[in-house]
């Protein structure tokens, strides 16, 4: 579950669950100030995913780091990095169906991809010393 070090202000209603992946090589800040009286900082490495709870209105701040500072570099809508929780029916325990109701149904979404006459082979280069 989401790791919540300062729990939102009891006033926010329709928290939600979100999910940010820092995709560079870079570290990353990301900061949420635009909810009074809540702070959220969290460093967050490369290649890292930081999954947490925010409401529904707040932004997401991206600050990427640099040699001895950071740049504000996105703002991101919490409500678009919103994880979509399953239903409790597909987690429904009753063994009567003989079907294992965890792996009947992926919850990890499915990334079309086109693959067509688009995709080409890849061409290794080889390196050869020289005398």
């Amino acid at each position: 579950m989401a790791q919540i070090l300062d729990p939102l202000p009891p006033e926010q209603s329709g928290k939600i669950l979100c999910c940010y992946i820092n995709a560079t090589s870079k570290i990353q800040v990301a900061r949420i100030s635009n909810i009074p009286n809540w702070y959220f900082e969290r460093v967050v490495f490369s290649g890292q995913r930081l999954v947490f709870e925010a409401p529904r209105k707040a932004q997401l701040e991206i600050h990427t780091g640099m040699m001895a500072s950071a740049i504000l570099s996105d703002k991101i809508p919490c409500d678009r990095l919103m994880l979509e929780e399953p239903n409790t029916d597909e987690f429904d325990t009753d063994s009567s169906s003989g079907e294992d109701p965890i792996n009947a149904k992926s919850l990890v979404q499915q990334i079309n991809t086109k693959t067509g006459d688009s995709t080409k082979p890849l061409q290794m280069v080889s390196l050869a010393s020289v005398d």
